[in-house]
C-alpha cells in the first residue's frame, strides 16, 4: 500500500491524464463503431443520425477552440493564483488523488443541477441535451460556455488545499467516466451497482424528456447523491431523449449556439427587468405568468429541464 500514500510528482499525474485521455477517445471511437452498427442492424440507421453524430464533434471542436483560447488560460491563472491561498496543504499522491476525485464527484453533482436550473448556465448545457440520440458521441456535444462553469465550482478544492494538477486530473476522470455512460447498449447493471454507481440506465433517465424523468440523476460517477439530495428517479418507461422543445436540426452552429440565441430573445423581449432577470437566472421552465412570477403568485409551475422560449 505504500504505493497508495507515497509522494507523487506533478508530471506524473499530468503523464496520467494525457494518456487515460487520449487512449479513452480512440476507445471511444471504437464503441462509436459498434453502436453504429447496432442502429444498422436494428434499421435505425439514417443520414439524420449521422449528420447528428458528426455534428457532435463538431461540437467538441468549437468548444475545445474556446476552451484552449480563453478558458485554459483563466483555468491556469484561477488555480495556481488560488493555490497561493489554500487553507491546507495536502500532499500530491494516489490517495488524495482518490479523496479528490469523490470531492469532485460531489462538487460536479452541484455543478451539473446548477446548469439544468439557472437560465444563464442551462443555455450551453442545454446544447448538449438537445440530440433525439443517445449513443458515446453524444457525450462529445458541448455548448460554447461549458468549460466556464465549472471553474467556479472545483476552485473550492484548490482553496482547500488540492494541488491544481490533483483537481485537474480528477475533473478530467468524473467526464470521462460520464462519457462511458452515454449508450443504450448495456439495460441494467448489477443491482449493488446501480445503487451506488451512475450507470447507463441512470443517465439515460437524465437525457430523457419524459415527464417523470426532468430534472434528474445529476450524479458525475456515484448515484448516491442523487439519492441523498432527492433527485433520483429509475429508468421503468422508454426514454424520448432530447429537449422538451426540440430543436429539429442537425446544423452544427444551431446546435452550439441555439440556447443563447434563445436566452438573448427571451431578455431582448422582455417586458420589464424583473421579467430580464428571470430569464437570466430563473429556472428553464419559468416564463412571465408562471409560478415565481410576482404578477401571478398562483400559476401552477412547470417540472422541467425545457429551453427557455
Amino acid at each position: 500500500m505504500d504505493w497508495l500514500v507515497g509522494i507523487v510528482s506533478e508530471a506524473e499525474i499530468s503523464e496520467w491524464e494525457a494518456v487515460i485521455g487520449d487512449w479513452f477517445f480512440i476507445l471511444a471511437f471504437g464503441f462509436l463503431a459498434v453502436e453504429l452498427v447496432r442502429y444498422a442492424i436494428l434499421k435505425r440507421l439514417d443520414w439524420t443520425l449521422i449528420g447528428d453524430t458528426i455534428t457532435n464533434y463538431i461540437t467538441l471542436a468549437l468548444f475545445l477552440g474556446i476552451n484552449y483560447a480563453v478558458l485554459g488560460v483563466a483555468y491556469l491563472t484561477l488555480y495556481f493564483g488560488a493555490a497561493q491561498y489554500a487553507v491546507l496543504d495536502i500532499p500530491v499522491s494516489w490517495a488524495s488523488v482518490l479523496i479528490c476525485i469523490v470531492l469532485a464527484d460531489l462538487v460536479y453533482y452541484w455543478e451539473h443541477r446548477f446548469t439544468h436550473r439557472v437560465n444563464i448556465a442551462w443555455a450551453t448545457h442545454t446544447v448538449h441535451h438537445s440530440s433525439p440520440n443517445f449513443n458515446i458521441s453524444v457525450a462529445y456535444r458541448f455548448g460554447p460556455m461549458d468549460g466556464f462553469w465549472p471553474i467556479f465550482f472545483h476552485l473550492p478544492l484548490v482553496l482547500l488545499g488540492f494541488n491544481p494538477v490533483v483537481v485537474f486530473f480528477s475533473e478530467m476522470f468524473v467526464q470521462l467516466y460520464q462519457t462511458a455512460l452515454h449508450t443504450e447498449m448495456f439495460r441494467k447493471l448489477p443491482r449493488p451497482i446501480e445503487a451506488v454507481f451512475n450507470t447507463p440506465s441512470h443517465h439515460r433517465v437524465h437525457h430523457g424528456s419524459n415527464e417523470p424523468y426532468l430534472d434528474a440523476n445529476y450524479g458525475g460517477i456515484f448515484i448516491v447523491w442523487d439519492r441523498m439530495f432527492g433527485t433520483f428517479v429509475e429508468e421503468d418507461e422508454p426514454v424520448v431523449y432530447g429537449l422538451v422543445e426540440p430543436i429539429r436540426s442537425v446544423n452544427p452552429l444551431v446546435a452550439f449556439f441555439h440556447g443563447f440565441w434563445r436566452l438573448a430573445r427571451n431578455v431582448t423581449s422582455s417586458r420589464s427587468l424583473g421579467d430580464a432577470w428571470m430569464h437570466l437566472f430563473g429556472p428553464p421552465e419559468w416564463k412571465p405568468g408562471s409560478a415565481g412570477d410576482p404578477a401571478s403568485p398562483a400559476a401552477v409551475p412547470e417540472r422541467s429541464s425545457v429551453t427557455p422560449s
